[in-house]
């Protein structure tokens, strides 16, 4: 085990599990002297994640992206990189405290998983790798945050229904706010995954001799690509917003981690080898 790599890869998990800590402390005991805390603990952990990748990409001689391990590690890195995007663009002071469970969770499940670095098939000796697998989890990335917001919509439509304006309720943006943070990781994911999957079929085509094959990954991401295109039909036509699209955001989110992980660990085909 490269001491070095699991020294860094555990600091972006401490890093994490702080942000999620002071955003907790933020929303239920009120203080803001916790908020900068959380806001800067993410950026740190994605500074101590891009380098524990880095390493990793060195040691292997290659974009390490190709097993569970990795995969898992690359996704929580992408994350960590659209929440800073996006809350440069959105201020949602409680977004990050949404956010830093599934950085955890993902960075501590890399951490536990096999480090082993194993050789690459030679069918991932392409130009095309590292295209598609960073459009890909760049969009799922910005996706998941979407499902973040999501979530804090429907806590607080639920508070506010229930008329409990004080505690938490006045830590969570409004409810505008939120859809529209909603919305914006809709647009910047979308385009993202849509291109992810435009890539992964010129692969196949040089790959396997066929841009499609109906693997189950490809038939997954299929399904959903189709929810989130419904989902952005949606709102540029017929005006869905709030409730409703938070709901579909979170349905869509459940789809892109069958997609990345039910489907690698559950069913066997093409994609088999990124276990």
């Amino acid at each position: 085990m490269d001491i070095i790599y699991t020294t860094l890869l555990g600091g972006a998990l401490t890093l994490y599990t702080l942000c999620m800590v002071a955003g907790f402390v933020y929303l239920f005991r009120l203080k803001s002297k916790a908020l900068p805390w959380s806001r800067n603990s993410i950026l740190a952990g994605f500074v101590f994640h891009l380098l524990a990748f880095l390493w990793r990409c060195g040691q292997a001689q290659t974009l390490a992206v190709t097993n569970l391990h990795e995969s898992l590690s690359f996704f929580a890195l992408l994350l960590a990189l659209a929440f800073l995007l996006v809350s440069r663009k959105n201020k949602v002071p409680t977004l990050g405290t949404f956010t830093s469970p599934l950085l955890i969770i993902f960075t501590l499940w890399a951490l536990i998983t096999p480090h082993t670095i194993t050789p690459q098939p030679p069918i991932l000796k392409s130009f095309w790798l590292p295209l598609h697998v960073l459009l890909s989890f760049a969009g799922n990335a910005f996706l998941a945050l979407g499902c973040g917001g999501a979530v804090m919509y429907l806590l607080q439509e639920r508070l506010i229904k229930k008329k409990k304006i004080k505690g938490i309720f006045r830590k969570l943006p409004a409810l505008q706010r939120l859809d529209e943070l909603n919305y914006l990781c809709l647009r910047l994911g979308f385009p993202l995954l849509t291109l992810g999957i435009i890539s992964g079929s010129v692969w196949a085509s040089y790959a396997w001799g066929a841009h499609w094959s109906w693997d189950p990954k490809e038939t997954w991401s299929l399904i959903t690509w189709l929810l989130f295109a419904a989902l952005l039909h949606g709102r540029m036509n017929s005006g869905w917003r709030g409730r409703k699209a938070s709901l579909l955001t979170i349905i869509g989110f459940a789809a892109i981690m069958f997609t990345f992980l039910g489907v690698n660990l559950l069913l066997s085909g093409l994609h088999s080898y990124v276990h």
